[in-house]
């Protein structure tokens, strides 16, 4: 064996970041696609649709999903099993759900990768307060009423996975609700009662903070899939409990404030995708995307 070939069996893999997007397997980038048709190994989240598991069939697939509530692989452990298998693989994709970098903890991966002197490269992917947005079909932001947008969670790591410091940092330092004129919650189902309130009380005693009883909320539920439901009122209605009963705990949950987001009616409304949203052409998710970006079969 020459020295060239022992160097390059040698070699450390890299390890790419990779955006899933919000949830249609068509709503990967090409770049995304590319690298999942290249890739030696995939661990992916667990609010990956296992359809896009079908353009990395020469893959080893490992999930590594945490959801709240229930069991998930710890963040320390999802670090080494990135690391371990730099060792092993050239071609490593870590497939997160919507953008890598938002909500992701991703700079967690990052640095254990730089620490363990891996490459990592980070693919952008479409977060899901865009596909909330292009869903309704309004902007998050509006000339004259919004020009603020806050991409907020309330959501923390499991005790047991937090360091010493960062559960010392959460205790002194409560979360609060941020006075931007739009407002997209992730992960808030179980507060969503709580953020209603707390918003309409913000706008009554702060003078920047422009929310009240009658700002819009749109919650979407499992955004931009053929499962997607949606249910729009105001602050008030959302205050008072009106959603509890709504939300299908089985499904990610979009919680959507601002006077940007006002439609044609103020009242409560539910919809979802089988019946009246539009029919969803899922034709690009029955075809193969190619590796060389050549087109699709």
């Amino acid at each position: 064996m020459t020295q060239q070939n022992h160097l390059e069996k040698n070699a450390l893999g890299k390890v790419y970041l990779v955006g899933a997007g919000p949830g249609a397997v068509d709503l990967i980038t090409v770049r995304g696609a590319k690298l999942l048709a290249q890739a030696d190994i995939v661990f992916y989240d667990a609010l990956v649709d296992t359809q896009m598991l079908a353009l990395c069939p020469q893959a080893e697939k490992i999930a590594v999903g945490k959801r709240c509530g229930k069991l998930s692989s710890a963040q320390h452990f999802i670090n080494k099993r990135l690391v371990d298998a730099a060792h092993k693989f050239q071609v490593i994709v870590r497939l997160k759900g919507g953008d890598p970098m938002l909500f992701g903890r991703a700079d967690e991966e990052i640095q254990a990768l730089k620490d363990n002197g891996i490459a990592v490269e980070v693919v952008p992917g479409v977060t899901a307060a865009l596909a909330g947005a292009a869903s309704l079909q309004q902007s998050l932001t509006l000339r004259g009423v919004s020009r603020s947008v806050a991409f907020v969670t309330l959501a923390q790591a499991a005790e047991g996975d937090q360091s010493k410091q960062a559960q010392q940092t959460v205790a002194l330092q409560p979360m609060n609700n941020p006075c931007a004129d739009t407002l997209v919650y992730y992960m808030g189902r179980k507060d969503a009662t709580k953020i209603a309130q707390q918003l309409i009380d913000n706008g009554a005693n702060l003078v920047n903070c422009i929310h009240n009883p009658n700002t819009p909320v749109h919650i979407l539920e499992a955004v931009s899939t053929p499962r997607e439901r949606q249910w729009s009122s105001t602050l008030g209605e959302l205050a008072t409990g009106k959603a509890d009963q709504w939300f299908d705990s089985h499904l990610p949950a979009l919680i959507m404030v601002g006077e940007a987001l006002r439609n044609e009616t103020s009242q409560t409304k539910t919809t979802n995708s089988q019946s009246s949203s539009p029919k969803i052409d899922d034709r690009l998710q029955n075809t193969q995307i190619l590796a060389n970006g050549t087109g699709r079969i």
